[in-house]
């Protein structure tokens, strides 16, 4: 299936993208599988997902927690923690 994935603040700048489509293999479902997914490319992208990491993440522009389910032509978005000032 193929989504479309959205990057916002440093998870952004370490990837270098704002914004990509994705294919996802068969039994991936929830966004916590599509996380460990797109962290098994490496490099960049195993830093930016690895389990230590808090990432903050929305399907089709709604707050959801990890186990929240993903389907075809969804729009995925992560992005880092917000702090007040």
């Amino acid at each position: 299936m193929k989504i479309k994935v959205l990057y916002f603040a440093s998870v952004k700048e370490k990837l270098g993208r704002n914004a990509e489509d994705v294919e996802v293999p068969a039994g991936i479902a929830t966004v916590a599988a599509l996380r460990a997914h797109l962290g098994s490319r490496g490099g960049a992208y195993a830093e930016v997902f690895s389990e230590n990491k808090l990432i903050k993440a929305a399907v089709n522009e709604d707050m959801v927690a990890a186990t929240a389910p993903i389907k075809a032509g969804d729009e995925v978005a992560f992005f880092p923690p917000v702090t007040g000032g």
